[in-house]
């Protein structure tokens, strides 16, 4: 017997042939978007929680009460038996038992720029090889062709003048961008997804036609990443423009409770909104929480910052949880390094990559444990160093992707996915 969705697969394929817009009109994206978001067997999605900027996890994650370096903080209890985390995240506090708290995360990058392409990508920029995010990578290898949503999106993105795509890749796996980091929630939404005042759905399937043909002609004469770039950028606008693509991006329609309950910000909906989208089959979407460069004032910044991030990414855990999700979604919890053991003369701390915390939750993550150990002064890791390659190795194991695979770089050398140095954190998956 023959699934309905492998035929409307097959017919999907037909119509592409025959035109962009046919096969918007024909309504088999929607259904088969429809069939993805409701499969028990659905697979896997990564949260990305980004602190650009280096948060203070010292602060956070990883306190040191009664030392110098400690800071004004205090410790509390969490639902997993010997875990503590700050005070200032008390709704975090109740889904440790969820979450894996790595506290030993080490690594040699301090500038803002470097650290964050390889927490990006896990390996440090190397001469003309373009590497892709990780968010491509994991788009590229189980990101869902059968929907119109693309495999990897990014929420009010800030990288430090950096700029991470699809790489070597190509641009079908670069992120879909969305709100200004600082913006307003209106930000939040795709422009131009719908059809201009006065055009008719007919009028406008007629002109994707028109494209689309001029396109294959212009195409099939000429070959070049710019063109490659181009066709796939317009296929991916088509598709998008989809009534239940676009509807993705109505936060709108949440419930007034569930919108406060995130928090009303640009993080807080953009949590809201990486739920709906992973919902709907994304494999990637990373959100972005920036101002945790705190060389001054760290405490009343971090306090203030800690508090955006425990609503939303408590009432992500709880809202994946409640919708069946959270053991399809992993929810990881990182920036590119932390902030100096030593306080500073302004109250602040500066760049520390030598150890830090990350989080992870959800997708067969074993919650209610930390992995490894710093010192009493915070400086070094004492126990079980954990490197970038290692976590991106452990986020492979917890989707299923072979963190040793190679693929073809733009200098024509393989790449492993995960740097060769890279072993998965044992216990956590």
């Amino acid at each position: 017997m023959i699934r309905s969705v492998d035929i409307s697969r097959r017919d999907l394929l037909r119509t592409a042939g025959v035109g962009f817009a046919a096969a918007w009109s024909s309504g088999w994206f929607n259904r088969l978007a429809a069939e993805t978001a409701a499969d028990p067997r659905r697979q896997k999605s990564v949260i990305l929680l980004w602190m650009n900027g280096g948060p203070a996890t010292i602060d956070m994650w990883d306190l040191k009460p009664g030392h110098a370096n400690g800071g004004p903080f205090q410790e509390i209890e969490t639902a997993a038996p010997g875990v503590k985390i700050s005070e200032n995240l008390p709704k975090l506090a109740k889904w440790t038992k969820d979450m894996a708290l790595i506290r030993s995360m080490t690594g040699k990058e301090g500038d803002h720029g470097r650290a964050t392409q390889f927490a990006m990508t896990g390996y440090s920029p190397v001469g003309a090889i373009q590497f892709p995010a990780v968010g491509s990578l994991v788009a590229h290898e189980i990101g869902r062709e059968n929907i119109d949503l693309p495999g990897f999106v990014c929420i009010a993105p800030a990288r430090n003048g950096m700029t991470f795509g699809g790489g070597f890749l190509g641009p079908k796996y670069s992120p879909l961008a969305i709100g200004e980091e600082g913006g307003t929630l209106d930000g939040l939404k795709v422009p131009d997804l719908d059809r201009l005042s006065g055009v008719s759905a007919t009028a406008q399937g007629d002109r994707l036609n028109l494209l689309n043909g001029l396109d294959k002609e212009f195409a099939g004469k000429r070959t070049s990443p710019v063109v490659a770039g181009l066709q796939s950028a317009t296929t991916r606008a088509v598709r998008l423009m989809s009534p239940e693509a676009a509807g993705a991006f109505r936060i709108e329609d949440e419930k007034e409770t569930t919108r406060t309950a995130y928090g009303r910000n640009l993080f807080g909906q953009g949590c809201l909104l990486a739920r709906r989208l992973v919902e709907r089959g994304v494999a990637f979407v990373e959100v972005t929480l920036g101002g945790w460069d705190t060389h001054q004032n760290n405490f009343e910044r971090v306090k203030d910052l800690s508090g955006t991030l425990d609503n939303a990414f408590a009432a992500l855990l709880g809202d994946l949880k409640e919708r069946g999700l959270l053991q399809s979604t992993l929810v990881v919890c990182m920036g590119e390094f932390d902030r100096t053991p030593k306080i500073n003369g302004a109250k602040g701390r500066d760049h520390w990559p030598s150890s830090w915390t990350a989080v992870m939750a959800g997708a067969n993550v074993k919650g209610g444990q930390t992995v490894g150990k710093t010192s009493a002064d915070g400086t070094t890791v004492e126990d079980r160093k954990t490197t970038v390659p290692d976590m991106i190795a452990t986020m492979c194991k917890s989707l299923g992707i072979d963190p040793t695979k190679q693929n073809m770089s733009n200098v024509a050398r393989p790449i492993r996915i995960a740097d060769p140095s890279a072993k998965p954190i044992e216990g956590i998956v």
